[in-house]
């Protein structure tokens, strides 16, 4: 497998540089951003808008909407701040925001476990086989469905 180097936030450095990233695209980095940044960023599996709805309800003490989490989401999707694992209708903070690629998901069957990898070499060939039957590949997704070593 193709090996890729790139430095993995986590915590309070993750938030920073989600931040500088959507920041980098011209966009603001508001405190209700912050907060459904930081509680996505907080589960160990993907995440639901209405998980983080919830999570985000809790910390505020007032009712968040889903639909304003969606808006949220889909603007870190849209700067890489965050995944989308289409199968499940869920979302996993990108720990590296400042390094785009499309990205590969290993979702448990069993237990919901995502793993995100990187093989360039992988989506390079699945963007040229797209773009040979003369499609114009946006955004590549992959997702293989099986057991984790834990469920195995």
């Amino acid at each position: 497998m193709h090996a890729h180097d790139h430095h993995e936030h986590h915590g309070s450095d993750l938030t920073r540089a989600a931040q500088s990233t959507l920041e980098k695209s011209g966009e603001q980095w508001t405190s209700m951003r912050e907060r459904v940044f930081e509680a996505l960023a907080g589960f160990a599996k993907p995440a639901s808008a209405y998980d983080i709805a919830e999570a985000v309800s809790k910390a505020e003490g007032r009712r968040v909407a889903a639909n304003s989490v969606y808006r949220i989401l889909d603007l870190f999707v849209g700067a890489n701040l965050a995944r989308r694992v289409e199968s499940a209708n869920a979302y996993v903070a990108n720990a590296h925001p400042d390094c785009l690629h499309d990205c590969i998901f290993l979702v448990c069957d069993s237990c919901g476990q995502t793993t995100h990898i990187d093989d360039d070499s992988i989506t390079r060939n699945v963007r040229s086989a797209a773009t040979g039957a003369g499609f114009a590949p946006v955004r590549p997704v992959i997702e293989v469905r099986g057991k984790c070593g834990d469920c195995q």
